[in-house]
């Protein structure tokens, strides 16, 4: 039986058909969760992914956060669920606690929309197994509040517990402190990154498909679970 993934769709979201054509890509079954529904529907992992929920009204996550199907991500996430957020989900897990820091407006003010450059610095979390330490690969951007940040002594945390797991190369786009483009949860499950994977998951229609080992990794996380 293949792993069910869920892909959460909030008021807002934009990629969540593409975080599921991902999930489908490493041929694993997408479940598609309301933002109303508390309800998981017995899915192994979760993605949260990218788009404005609630249109970011009052900052980037913060209605979403509250969403009754939050509270049920969270609980999971607890026990051990792993859990990835792509650009607005990254925002949303920042908000909800499940990741420490904020994001920002970039640094320049402006929208970016590009291919960027990543270095996965951390190979050891349940959404990375499949790179190698050190891999440079090339993931869509697209940003307006992507200027990631946090009290000097949570970024020493992060660093010397090895928790960032993205860092920008070839040019900081938005800003983010030390570079940082993803982090993770002390133990591993839960990743935010604010590139999207799930339009790098095919040569053919994307800049590479350097996302593609993110939705294959946490599979193999769920067999070793």
């Amino acid at each position: 039986m293949s792993a069910r993934i869920g892909v959460i769709t909030f008021p807002g979201t934009l990629d969540d058909v593409d975080a599921a054509r991902a999930v489908r890509y490493a041929d694993a079954e997408a479940v598609s969760l309301w933002h109303a529904d508390e309800d998981l529907n017995g899915v192994d992992a979760v993605v949260i992914p990218g788009g404005f929920s609630y249109g970011d009204y009052l900052r980037a996550g913060v209605i979403a956060r509250f969403a009754p199907v939050m509270s049920s991500v969270i609980e999971a996430a607890h026990k051990g669920m792993p859990v990835l957020g792509i650009c607005n989900g990254f925002q949303i897990l920042c908000e909800a606690g499940l990741l420490p820091g904020a994001m920002l407006r970039n640094e320049k003010l402006h929208f970016i929309c590009r291919d960027q450059w990543l270095r996965v610095e951390n190979t050891a979390t349940a959404w990375t197994s499949r790179y190698e330490p050190g891999a440079e690969i090339l993931i869509p951007l697209k940003n307006i509040d992507g200027r990631y940040t946090a009290v000097q002594s949570t970024l020493d945390e992060l660093e010397a517990e090895g928790r960032v797991v993205f860092r920008y190369v070839g040019g900081n786009p938005n800003g983010s402190r030390d570079d940082i483009a993803g982090i993770t949860s002390a133990n591993g499950r839960v990743v935010g990154l604010m590139p999207h994977p799930e339009h790098a998951i095919d040569a053919l229609t994307g800049p590479s498909d350097d996302g593609l080992g993110m939705f294959y990794s946490v599979l193999d996380a769920l067999v070793t679970a």
